[in-house]
């Protein structure tokens, strides 16, 4: 799994992140094709996203790159080396190259495993694809239990609709429970999505990221930079509305977003490239959100930075 990847979320969202209003589909666009171009290869999606626009937005997106790799290669057949929207430099580009990812949500009314191979089946004809490389079950909630879904997910790789499954949020207790499942076909738990960024630390303290490492579970950590708090935008006096105002709660606040700045100023960075690179030495995969361009860019910026001791140490004791 790439180090680093891109959370859509906030893609197709109307109501909660202002799609249509704050940025729109063009500004999406950019945002992929600069993530691509900045060496990121994973995107990370969801039925639930936008309704579902968050899946097709991405598709159409995957689809462009692919005209734009095949347009590329044919170029460079004839003798002709010339850049065009969404080839790497000189590389040669594919969408085989980047990672999907997408999530099942247990809706009450899904009952049946059937349910979850309906919906996968959907959400592989938003992205235009005929297999998904990593399919989570977003949730371990619903009347359903994860055995349920577990059984589900071997349903979905013994068909060949995906490469590899995984959860979301959700405890060791579950984690166990939904890998004991899954081993019964031989099937390993590649990943559990979660909330882990500098504000939020219970993976380390519940055991979850000790647990995960040692059992060869990735850990994708959702919410990296707390909702903009982490990448120098926002300050106590300044917050930003909404649901992200929840953190202002936090007392670590102020002495996160000093130390933040400081090692930022150390290495000539943004405060993100540090909370974002802080993530990736501890074995997550940050998937940040990008709505525009620089914010794909700043992003990918963090795959430059090296953390000395003295820095991880400083940030582990915020």
């Amino acid at each position: 799994m790439p180090p680093l990847g891109i959370g859509t979320w906030q893609w197709g969202d109307r109501f909660i992140w202002g799609y249509g209003r704050r940025y729109r589909e063009d500004d999406l666009k950019e945002a992929f094709f600069t993530a691509v171009r900045h060496g990121i290869r994973l995107f990370d999606t969801a039925e639930m996203y936008g309704l579902g626009r968050s899946e097709t937005l991405l598709g159409m997106f995957l689809k462009e790159y692919e005209k734009s790799a095949e347009a590329y290669e044919q170029n460079m057949a004839v003798g002709t080396v010339r850049l065009v929207e969404g080839a790497l430099s000189s590389k040669r580009a594919s969408s085989s190259a980047l990672v999907l990812v997408s999530k099942f949500f247990p809706y009450p009314w899904r009952m049946h495993p059937s349910d979850l191979i309906r919906a996968l089946n959907k959400t592989l004809k938003r992205l235009d694809r005929s297999k998904l490389d990593l399919y989570l079950l977003h949730w371990p909630w619903g009347p359903r239990s994860i055995e349920t879904w577990m059984e589900a997910m071997a349903e979905a790789v013994r068909r060949g609709l995906v490469r590899a499954v995984g959860v979301s949020n959700c405890t060791v207790e579950q984690l166990k429970r939904a890998q004991d499942r899954l081993s019964r076909y031989g099937i390993p738990l590649a990943a559990n999505q979660v909330e882990y960024s500098l504000l939020v630390r219970s993976p380390e303290n519940n055991g979850l990221l000790s647990y995960m490492r040692s059992s060869g579970v990735r850990l994708m950590a959702y919410s990296p930079l707390a909702m903009g708090w982490l990448t120098g935008r926002y300050t106590i006096e300044h917050p930003p509305g909404g649901y992200r105002n929840r953190y202002r709660r936090d007392p670590r606040l102020p002495i996160v977003l000093q130390t933040l700045r400081e090692i930022a100023q150390k290495h000539k960075a943004e405060p993100a490239h540090i909370a974002l690179a802080w993530l990736i030495t501890k074995g997550a995969v940050p998937i940040p959100g990008a709505t525009h361009a620089r914010q794909a860019a700043s992003n990918a910026m963090a795959l430059a930075v090296q953390l000395d001791e003295e820095d991880v140490e400083r940030l582990d004791q915020v």
